[in-house]
Formats: C-alpha cells, structure tokens, sequence
C-alpha cells in the first residue's frame, strides 16, 4: 500500500497483480491495524471484493482496482454515513457524492470510510461516538483534523490514498501531522453536487504520499457538475502535465506570522520554514521575508460566525433526516455551543460576516499578488497530545479558540479561496514528521503543484513512514 497509485495500477492493468490480490492486502492490512489506530468507520470487506473481482487486465481506467478510503462526511451508497456524529444514527444514502461517483469512474475500489471529529469541527479526531483516531507515527497524539481518519489509514498503510476535505485546514492539518501531502484547491474545483450548493470555506480533495499523485487525483475530481452555481475556470492543461515541468524561477514570500494574536510558534515548526526557505532559495527561487495583512482583530470570532452557521446547517440537515428538532443530547458540547451561536445570528449579521470575510480575503489576496507563492509553517505545534482538545470539555468554545492557536496558518486559504498545499519537508528531533504549507495564486494549482513537486524532488519524503 506504500506504492504510488499510479503503478499499483499499472500493475493490474498489466495483469502483474489482479485488483482482487491489492484490495485483500488493503483489507488484511486494515483489519491487522483498525484496533491500534481506530482510522475507519465502516469497512465494506464484500462490496469491496465484489468490485475488485469485475475488473479485469486491460481495464484502461486510469485508476482501476487501486483501494482507498473515503471521509464519513460524504454520501457513499449503501453505507452509513456518520459525519461522526450521534444525531445522525445510521443513516444510509441511496446514491454517491460526486467525488465518491468520480473517483469509482476512474476505476478506484471503495474500501470503505474513515473517521471524523463531530461535524468536522475540530483540528483533532477524537469524536464521542467514534473515539479517538491515533497517529501512526505516535499513538499518544493526533493525527489531526478533521480528515484524520484519511490522513491515519493513509500514513499506517491501510490504503494507498484517502478522499478528505478541507474547511480550515482540514486536509493539510493531519497531512502535517501523519507525513503526507494534503492539497486545499482552489474554491469550487470540486463541485458539492449533487445535494449540496457551493461552499464558501469548504474544498473536497485528497491525502496523498506525493505531490504527482495529488495531481493525478485533482485530475480526476476537477471539474463542475450540472446546476453548480459557479466553479473555478479550468486549467489550461491536465494537473499531471504541468506538475512533471519545473516550476520556472518564481518569487515566494516566507513568513511565520499567524494570523491569530494568540498564537504561540513552536521553535521546530518556525526552524522548518526558514530551512524550507533555504532550499527554496537554493533552487534558483527569489525568497523573502513578508508580514502579510492577516493579523486582524477579532479574526477567529468573524471565521466563527461563518462557520457557525455552516455547521448549523449541517446539524439542521441531520435533524430533519432523524425527524427530530437537535438537541443538546444528541450532540457533544462544542457541537452544541457552535449550533445555539448559529441560532442567535440572524440573516442580516449571517451575511454580513460572510461580507466581511470576503473583503478580509480581497485586502490579502491584492497584497499577495506580486508574489507566485507564500510559504508558511503548516502549523504552529507539533501534533497535540490525544486529549489536548475536549469537545466535551467545560468551556467548548474556549476550545474551538484553542484549536486555532495550534493551526493559525491554515484557514486564511478557506476565506481566500485560493489553493493551498502541505508538504512533510522535515522531521523533528523525535521524528515526527514536521511540515511547512505552501500558499498558490487564485486558481493557480498547477504552478503550486509543479513548485511542490520541484521540493519533493530535492527533498524526498515518501520513504519515511511510521509502521
């Protein structure tokens, strides 16, 4: 499972290994570390085989018996879909999200779906009903969140690649925290449909062990479906292409300035982005040092009030598919915290946070404009003890404050829209993986993934794992 996905294909479609053999060593592989790293949800040890057995060598799908993993919070046919949440029992969706329909039309064998905290509120994955998710590299700590179920099944071998998604970072948090890359696109590259709108902060992707398998998965999930209210424009050549060519000599700006006046950075995390810096600058790259515009007062409260409201929506959905009003009972305290502050926004103050977060991102993507890409460190903590941050705990939104302190770079690439990628560049003393978050140009996915690939070239990272 350690291989890329591009070959584990090829060798199906040559008939070297058939795609029943790669799915059973998924599945023994899962089965063999699901206690341990508690990364799934469900797995669909039947419906996976029975796919894997109608494919056949010569299948000229590009992806055709590769096994991986999708995030619980996206419908899946015939299997519950959780959002890691009580209040949404044991719901099962009778047809696929685009990205599940997209990524089985590509020839990809859905093993089964990984794990979340509540409504994907949180940078960790610790939810009440699904218990915590460990990392493989430390199982006393996070693999982050809120796709730390990918981000685990994916760093513990259980799959070669995992679906996930991004709102503030989740994709590019537990890529950090668990060694992978974790890409946030560009805003509407990856259509909602079919049952939900666009999304201001939310982005659809993947967890990946390199940057050209990224790609190669963008490619395949890219692109708007019929009744999508806007999507980005479409990139002049396939996102393969483009990330096989050099970048070319780029300007980057390099800054460890969180965007949160709270926010402490921890000496190794601030170490790699000056030594990221450094080896840009050693591949021909102009770098400089930049204090962006982010340090805005009251920043976390005005994300919350858009947040909020998002995942009210989410928990109001849940409750009409159960039929009932939400409750304090169904839900954990943060959940609920972040549901009753929904409910005293009204609809005027609802869009003018949004409207307030939508100059936010003008002032600071004008100001980045000069520069091709911003490098930051992914995180401003190495990957949190399991515990650090309780849902349940007494204060519930003194712990969402906390969350941000811990991933204070992250979520200005969901108010901006504009791609963002984290890179395993580095390891600390203990040897936890130690990453550093490269920020593209509006729509700009390709020249971020040719620049990431340029690094992971000079600095390969895919043979380090945990387990």
């Amino acid at each position: 499972m350690r291989r890329p996905v591009v070959e584990l294909a090829a060798l199906v479609r040559r008939g070297e290994l058939s795609a029943r053999e790669l799915v059973d060593a998924s599945l023994e592989r899962i089965d063999a570390m699901q206690a341990a790293v508690n990364a799934f949800v469900d797995v669909d040890h039947e419906g996976a085989r029975s796919a894997a057995d109608a494919i056949a060598p010569g299948d000229e799908r590009p992806f055709a018996g590769v096994p991986i993993a999708i995030k619980n919070n996206r419908a899946v046919a015939g299997m519950r879909l959780t959002a890691g949440a009580a209040l949404m029992g044991d719901h099962r969706p009778s047809s696929d999200h685009n990205v599940v329909r997209r990524l089985r039309a590509a020839g990809f064998v859905v093993v089964g779906t990984t794990a979340l905290p509540e409504w994907g509120i949180l940078p960790v994955t610790e939810g009440l009903r699904l218990g915590p998710t460990r990392n493989p590299w430390d199982p006393q700590r996070t693999p982050g969140g809120s796709s730390g179920g990918s981000a685990a099944a994916v760093a513990a071998a259980m799959v070669p690649v995992a679906h996930g998604n991004d709102g503030g970072g989740s994709l590019r948090i537990p890529a950090a925290c668990c060694g992978l890359v974790g890409l946030k696109p560009q805003r509407g590259r990856i259509s909602l449909a079919p049952d939900a709108g666009e999304a201001f902060l939310v982005q659809d992707g993947v967890l990946t062990r390199t940057v050209p398998e990224t790609a190669a998965l963008l490619d395949v999930l890219a692109g708007p479906e019929l009744g999508d209210a806007s999507w980005a424009p479409p990139p002049c050549e396939p996102f393969a292409a483009r990330v096989a060519r050099e970048p070319g000599r780029l300007r980057i700006g390099m800054t460890t300035l969180t965007a949160l006046l709270e926010a402490e950075l921890d000496p190794a995390c601030e170490r790699a982005a000056h030594d990221a810096a450094a080896l840009l600058a050693s591949l021909g790259h102009e770098v400089e040092e930049v204090r962006p515009p982010w340090r805005r007062p009251g920043l976390l409260e005005l994300f919350a009030n858009v947040f909020g409201p998002a995942i009210g929506t989410s928990i109001a959905t849940a409750g009409a598919l159960a039929g009932r009003a939400p409750c304090a009972r169904d839900m954990e305290p943060l959940s609920w915290a972040l549901w009753e502050r929904s409910q005293d926004i009204d609809a005027v103050q609802a869009a003018l946070a949004g409207y307030e977060l939508q100059r936010f991102a003008r002032t600071v993507t004008t100001w980045a404009a000069p520069y091709d890409a911003l490098l930051t460190p992914a995180l401003a903590q190495p990957p949190l003890p399991i515990g650090t941050l309780d849902a349940c705990g007494p204060d519930p939104l003194g712990t969402f404050e906390r969350s941000g302190r811990f991933t204070p770079y992250t979520a200005i690439s969901n108010v901006t829209g504009s791609p963002a990628i984290s890179l395993p560049l580095f390891a600390d003393d203990s040897g936890l993986p130690l990453a550093v978050q490269l920020i593209g140009r509006p729509a700009g996915e390709g020249a971020l993934l040719a620049l990431a690939a340029q690094l992971e070239r000079a600095a390969p990272w895919a043979q380090r794992h945990p387990v």
